[in-house]
């Protein structure tokens, strides 16, 4: 999905339903599952980089179900779950998702994938940004009060950005700072309208972005700093609690962190790496299930 296909599609809606089959892959004749929607409550950097339209045509045709998406910021992921107006979700911001987990609304949580923040701007750099790390990079726009569009919707990116200033000092405020209350895709297309920096993940970056705006602190994905690296994970909402697809819900976190890992990590976007997927090791991180400070 290029730029221009992507801003045509904005007036869609925030509901994304995929369905059919893709090559010759035959589902099964008794799944369990078979014939069941699963509604998936997710982040919109995993819709924006084009990433679900690689994961879930897969998933629907083994296990001849369908799939409805809920698009939104992680926050808001989480109070549709809270809801129980979902089955599950894939979200990145690990202190919310802890509290989520605490209260009892999500079970199961599974890491599935990584990759990193960058804080992109105008080409020509007002605020001197390249290069520095994020916390120094920070600093420079507020110093030169260099315009920075913030999403502003208790997204996962917008608590990392949070995050950064409070580790700066840094309360942002004036005519230099304003919130887009959209998701990451629409902020990128506003930033390059306005000139603005603004932090994103690197999926929805290599989707969207033309070459108005110029990634000016980018580490990688493969071993990021603390303060970029920027951790998916997959929640089934509590049975318990909600009447929900478990089942279902279940076979799609064996999906992501089994077989989806391949398509994860050979995920492209113009020839470069969106995601790195996070495979099982022989001694798992049996803390990635529950809260971490737990």
């Amino acid at each position: 999905m290029n730029r221009r296909r992507y801003v045509q599609m904005l007036g869609v809606g925030g509901a994304l339903s995929l369905a059919g089959c893709i090559g010759d892959t035959s589902a099964p004749d008794e799944t369990g599952v078979s014939g069941e929607t699963l509604t998936l409550a997710t982040a919109t950097t995993t819709h924006d980089s084009g990433l679900l339209d690689e994961l879930l045509p897969t998933f629907q045709q083994l296990f001849g179900a369908r799939v409805d998406t809920l698009v939104r910021g992680t926050g808001a992921a989480l109070r549709t779950a809270r809801d129980g107006d979902c089955d599950l979700v894939l979200v990145h911001a690990r202190p919310l998702e802890d509290t989520f987990l605490q209260e009892g609304h999500g079970i199961n949580r599974r890491s599935v994938m990584v990759n990193d923040f960058l804080i992109v701007g105008p080409s020509d750099d007002p605020a001197s940004v390249a290069g520095k790390e994020p916390i120094a990079a920070f600093e420079a726009i507020a110093d030169a009060e260099a315009t920075f569009l913030s999403r502003g919707d208790r997204s996962g990116t917008h608590l990392r950005e949070r995050q950064l200033w409070d580790k700066a000092g840094i309360e942002p405020a004036g005519s230099w700072y304003s919130e887009s209350g959209q998701g990451m895709g629409n902020t990128l297309v506003m930033a390059a309208e306005t000139e603005a920096y603004t932090l994103t993940d690197r999926g929805t970056f290599l989707n969207v972005a033309d070459d108005t705006l110029v990634a000016h602190v980018a580490h990688g994905i493969e071993d990021p700093p603390p303060l970029l690296r920027n951790e998916y994970a997959v929640i089934p909402v509590n049975p318990a609690l909600h009447d929900v697809a478990y089942p279902l819900a279940m076979a799609f976190v064996g999906y992501v962190t089994g077989p989806g890992q391949t398509r994860i990590n050979e995920f492209r976007i113009a020839d470069e790496q969106a995601f790195r997927s996070l495979e099982p090791s022989r001694e798992p991180t049996f803390r990635q299930y529950v809260p971490s400070d737990w």
